[in-house]
Parts: C-alpha cells; sequence; structure tokens
C-alpha cells in the first residue's frame, strides 16, 4: 500500500469514526454528559482500530463534541451552541482587515433578526441592564476628549450581546457573539479614527432601547440595521487601512 492510500484509508476510518458518534448521539444512545465506552471496545464496536478512534476522538474533541478528562475517560460535553459553534471564531480570525466588512455585513443580517426577536421576549431586568450599560457609556464621554474607548467597545459588545442572548434562540446568540468579538478591532479603528462615531453609535445604541421598550420588532429591527450598516460602510471604504498602524497596508 503506497502512502497516499494508507492515508486515504486513514481518513476514512476516522470518518468512520466521527459519523458513527455522530449517529449515537442523533439516536439519543449518547447524550450530553455520557461517558463513551473503553477505547477497546468502542473501537470494536464501530469497526475501526484504536489509532484511527483516537484520531476521530481527538477530530470531535476540537468541535467541542467530546472532551478527554485524564485518567476518567472521554466524556460527551453539554453540546451548547456557544461551545459547538466556536470553530467559527477560527474563521473569523483568518480573516483579513480588508475583509473586515464582510463580517459584519454577517452581523448586521443575524443581529436584525435578534433584536426584533428580543423585542418581544427581553424581560424587565433585561432592558434595565441595557440602560444601565447605556448610562455607562454617557460616563465615558464625558472624558472626552481623552475617553477610554475600549472602555466603549467592551460596553458596545455587551449592549450587542444582551440583545442577542435575549432573542430566546442560543445558536443564534452563539454566532452573534462569535462575530462581535471578532470586529472588535474594525470597531475600536472606526472610533480611533472618527471621534464622532462614539457618540453616534450612543445615539443609536439609545434608539434601539426604546424600540425595545417600546416592544416595536419591526422598529428595533430597522434601527439595528442602520446602525450596522454605518459601521459597515466605514469598514468597506478604509479596508486597504491597517487599523493598528494606521497606515495603507499597500
Amino acid at each position: 500500500m503506497t502512502d497516499d492510500e494508507a492515508a486515504t484509508g486513514s481518513r476514512s476510518q476516522t470518518d468512520v469514526v466521527i459519523e458513527s458518534i455522530k449517529d449515537l448521539l442523533a439516536r439519543g444512545e449518547l447524550r450530553p454528559g455520557s461517558r463513551l465506552p473503553i477505547e477497546k471496545d468502542l473501537a470494536a464496536q464501530l469497526g475501526v482500530s484504536r489509532g484511527s478512534l483516537r484520531e476521530g476522538v481527538r477530530a470531535l474533541a476540537t468541535l467541542g463534541v467530546l472532551e478527554t478528562r485524564q485518567g476518567d475517560g472521554t466524556y460527551v460535553t453539554s453540546l451548547d451552541p456557544s461551545r459547538l459553534l466556536s470553530p467559527l471564531g477560527f474563521l473569523a480570525d483568518l480573516q483579513q482587515p480588508a475583509h473586515a466588512a464582510d463580517l459584519l455585513a454577517v452581523r448586521r443580517m443575524l443581529e436584525t433578526e435578534s433584536v426584533a426577536l428580543a423585542a418581544i421576549r427581553l424581560t424587565d431586568d433585561e432592558l434595565a441592564h441595557l440602560d444601565g450599560v447605556l448610562d455607562g457609556v454617557d460616563t465615558i464621554l464625558q472624558s472626552e476628549p481623552d475617553m477610554d474607548l475600549e472602555a466603549f467597545i467592551d460596553a458596545d459588545t455587551e449592549f450587542h450581546r444582551t440583545i442577542a442572548r435575549a432573542s430566546g434562540n442560543p445558536a443564534l446568540a452563539a454566532i452573534i457573539d462569535t462575530l462581535v468579538g471578532r470586529t472588535f478591532r474594525a470597531r475600536l479603528w472606526r472610533a480611533i479614527s472618527h471621534r464622532g462615531s462614539v457618540r453616534e453609535t450612543q445615539a443609536e445604541h439609545r434608539a434601539i432601547l426604546d424600540e425595545l421598550v417600546r416592544r416595536d420588532p419591526a422598529r428595533a429591527r430597522i434601527r439595528m440595521s442602520v446602525h450596522l450598516l454605518g459601521v459597515e460602510e466605514f469598514s468597506a471604504a478604509h479596508a486597504d487601512e491597517d487599523p493598528e498602524a494606521g497606515q495603507p497596508t499597500r
């Protein structure tokens, strides 16, 4: 057997492991927190070598499906959406600064829907929390022109994450959470290079919160879309600039 054939066979066996464990999960034979059978028994059950089983387990651990506990065996994770969708962050991390607008466009499409859902599902406590976050930004703005821009971006992030969680859709919230974190540099660069954007953002956040308080999904969707479109258009217009150096990247 050639090296290529051996590699192909190995990949095929690894795929058998991945698909078989996925099938066991889908049928309910394995559940969140379940302990996998010992390696020898599971390899025999799946009809694969122990080496291929280890490769498959490692792959599923990378995807957040399994976790190996030293000296205790391998377990199914909680299968929480935020954990299973974490590889999306790897994809986002590989995007070049010039493509930041692409990620922001995806954010806009997702967050306009999450805010509409949140408008009818937000609790009074969550509304109070959002108001408190924006009150904190008002305090940050008082120190202008020496305001703490990173603290402002952190508050901006918390505002959007709270709304996403309040949508009641854990998968949607997990994707938004990942994208909000991965667009930090683009948002900070906008705040640094266009200081007026900080007050604009605060005003737009207040407008979004007003619609949430009114429980108006349609108007909340529009407010969120306009807000995120501004960041997206700024990133597209400055795609050739390096957010860290403030100079053209080519």
